[in-house]
Parts: structure tokens; C-alpha cells; sequence
């Protein structure tokens, strides 16, 4: 175990699969209690049974982060069990619902969708965060999930869009929360074929063979020639959210293997 986070309460959202469950058992080996939430409570608790076989502590919380609601409750769940926040990772994101899906071929449900999820839900989360934050004082961090399709035009026009929304929502927070100590950061991860979060979108099957060619093709198409990994989003948030990051805020991390820098 070590002591980046030690006595730090987290939230991680989207903690059942993917970035969140490693960003959570990060979390939870650097020091902090964690309460893992997500739209499936079965999936979440099986982070929080790793968590404790690992000797760390955490919650696990059924939140559906489009419903503001769910989210407030979330946000009282972690200050009612840990006596406080400290660092929110809104983590949760759903992707373009057809592969290959034009702008002019979304409808407005998948409008509605991919912004109630990618955006709304950051936004309910960020604005909880910071009501908790300076009720408490001490401030805090939030850590949004962006991409780079929200720095550069890659994958779905919306979906990017989405990204996009994240991104400058990331950067107001961050200044309007530096007086009362509050940091707001992003990490931009590109293409992720073993985090399931592709195969929602039907993009990658579940077979080993598909996934690593899968993986091969996404590789490619970084710099450094291999996929982007939810251990390697984990390690990027580790940072952002530790102490180590005390004067970083209103960054966007780009964690792919030099896409956007091409």
C-alpha cells in the first residue's frame, strides 16, 4: 500500500469496469477510502471485494449519473461514510451508439443520450463536488474523463462534442474553484480496445483474436505504437488528483501515446 491519498475520501465513478475499477484500486492502494459507484451495482461490488481483499477500504453506491438526484445522493453517500469529500473522479462516459456513425446519422435520442451521460453527468457531479467542497472547506479536486476526440475531430461527431463540453467545463471549474481551493483537472485517453468501453459502441469484440488485432489497429495509430490501457488512464489520475499535482489545475492530459502531438 502507499500513501499518496492516505485519509483522502474519493468518489470514482464508473467504478464496475475499465478506467474506474483500476482508478478505484489505485486509489484505494494509495491510502484513500473510496466509494466505487456505477449504474450496475453488481459489477461495482466486485471492485469493492478487490479493494478489501487488498486490505483497503471502500462503498459501493448504485448511481445513474444522468439523474442529478443519483448524483447528490452519491456525493452525501461519501461525506455520510467518510465524514467528508475530497476528490471526485467523474469517470463515467458511453460512446457513439453506431461504429462509423455520421454527425447527420445521430438521432435525437443518441443526442440526448450521449449528452445526458458525457456531459450532464460530469456536470452534476462537478457542481455536487464544489457545493460539498466549500461547505466543508479545505477545498478538494475533480477529475473529469475527457478524450481526445474532444481535442481533435477522431470518432463520433457528437461524442467529441460531448468530450468537448467536458473539456471547457473542466477549465471554468478549475478557475472558479482556485479561490476556495478547489482543483479541476481532465485526462484524455485515446483508443482503449481492453477497457470494454469500445465494445459498448460495437467496436471490438470480446474474442482474444478480434482484441488484438483490435489492439494492433488502435496501436497504430499512437506514436509510441501500442493501445491505450486503463492502468495507464489510473496512473495519470493518480497524479492528478495526489498532492503531487498541488499546483496543476485546469489541465487537459492527453494519455495517448502521442496522438494529438502529431
Amino acid at each position: 500500500m502507499g500513501n499518496l491519498l492516505d485519509g483522502k475520501s474519493a468518489i470514482v465513478t464508473g467504478a464496475g469496469s475499465g478506467v474506474g475499477r483500476a482508478s478505484a484500486l489505485r486509489f484505494a492502494e494509495e491510502g484513500a477510502r473510496v466509494v466505487c459507484a456505477d449504474i450496475r451495482l453488481e459489477p461495482v461490488k466486485e471492485t469493492v471485494s478487490q479493494i478489501e481483499a487488498a486490505g483497503g477500504t471502500a462503498i459501493a453506491v448504485g448511481c445513474d449519473v444522468s439523474n442529478e438526484d443519483d448524483v447528490a445522493a452519491m456525493i452525501s453517500a461519501a461525506a455520510e461514510a467518510f465524514g467528508r469529500l475530497d476528490i471526485l473522479f467523474n469517470n463515467v462516459g458511453i460512446p457513439t451508439p453506431r461504429l462509423g456513425s455520421k454527425l447527420e446519422d445521430h438521432t435525437a435520442e443518441d443526442f440526448a443520450r450521449l449528452v445526458g451521460v458525457n456531459f450532464a453527468g460530469v456536470f452534476f457531479g462537478t457542481k455536487h463536488a464544489i457545493l460539498r467542497f466549500k461547505e466543508q472547506g479545505g477545498g478538494g479536486v475533480i477529475l473529469n474523463t475527457g478524450s481526445v476526440a474532444g481535442l481533435v475531430s477522431w470518432g463520433g461527431s457528437v461524442y467529441g462534442a460531448t468530450k468537448g463540453a467536458v473539456h471547457q467545463l473542466t477549465k471554468a471549474a478549475a478557475i472558479e474553484g482556485a479561490p476556495f481551493g478547489i482543483r479541476a483537472n481532465a485526462i484524455c485517453p485515446a483508443g482503449m480496445p481492453f477497457t470494454g468501453f469500445m465494445a459498448a459502441g460495437g467496436m471490438a469484440a470480446t474474442d482474444e483474436e478480434t482484441l488484438r488485432r483490435v489492439a494492433e489497429t488502435t496501436g497504430a495509430n499512437h506514436p509510441l505504437g501500442r493501445p491505450i490501457t486503463a492502468e495507464d488512464c489510473a496512473e495519470a489520475a493518480i497524479y492528478l488528483v495526489s498532492d503531487r499535482a498541488a499546483n496543476v489545475t485546469g489541465v487537459l492530459l492527453p494519455v495517448d501515446g502521442g496522438y494529438v502531438a502529431r
